[in-house]
Order: C-alpha cells, then structure tokens, then sequence
C-alpha cells in the first residue's frame, strides 16, 4: 500500500488508508516541532481533521510503501525521516490502545496479529460470562 503524503491530505484519510490494511492498528499523529528539525511535540493532534501541512514544518510531497513486514520502527522512522512527520503507531488491546514503542522491532503484520487475537480473547471471555481481563496496576 502506498501512502499518499502532500499538505493538503487529511490526518483521518491517512488513518482511515492505514487501519484498512491493518484494522488493529492505529496511526497517531504529533504536532510539529517548533522549528524545522527540531524536537517533535509530545502533543497528539487531537483533530483529524487537520492537515498533515498543520502537522510538519518541512513541506515535502511523496509517498511510503507500507508492507505488512516494514516494523513499526521502520515505518515511524520514514514518516519523521522523509516527511517531517512525527507518528506514533498503537495496537488494539480488547478495548483499549497501545503504544507499542516496546515493540518497535515487530512487524505491522505481527502487530496486527496479536491485535486480532486479543480482539478474539476478550470477546471469548465475554461471550462466557466472565469480564474481560485487566492488566494489575498494583
């Protein structure tokens, strides 16, 4: 799949492209940093709605190849490297997202898995009548 990135595309285009071919991943997008090759913002861009030129400081227009073996860290690297774009990708644990920073050498496809299977295993243990699984906090 290639990724179309020009300043005027929608952030939630981009996501909707990405989660098709992998449903059980999510692309989260940071605003720019103050200054070209600075320090990306740790600030998630809260509208989709917002243009990838809202999110970048240098305007470059191109596109990636994402493949299902590209890891996490490859394709993070290329939108920072290539488009001044600071993502982030979260997999889906039963309800709720991670990020998966620990996991950046995974692959998308491998991601995607383990999304699906926690997907399946929680709605196993509703389907039973037992409550889904919560990680401890204690």
């Amino acid at each position: 799949m290639k990724l179309v990135i020009t300043d005027n595309r929608k952030i939630f285009a981009l996501q909707e492209e990405f989660n098709k071919m992998f449903p059980y991943l999510k692309l989260q997008f940071f605003g720019k940093p103050s200054k070209a090759g600075g320090i990306p913002s740790k600030k998630l861009v809260k509208y989709p709605s917002h243009t990838v030129g809202e999110c970048r400081t240098v305007h470059k227009s191109g596109s990636i190849t994402v493949t299902p073996q590209m890891t996490v860290g490859e394709l993070e690297q290329t939108f920072r490297d290539e488009y001044d774009l600071a993502v982030e990708v979260f997999r889906k644990s039963g309800k709720a997202w991670l990020g998966t920073s620990a996991t950046d050498d995974w692959t998308l496809e491998r991601q995607n898995r383990i999304g699906a299977e926690m997907e399946i295993s929680v709605s196993e243990e509703i389907t039973e009548g037992n409550p889904p699984m919560t990680e401890d906090r204690s």
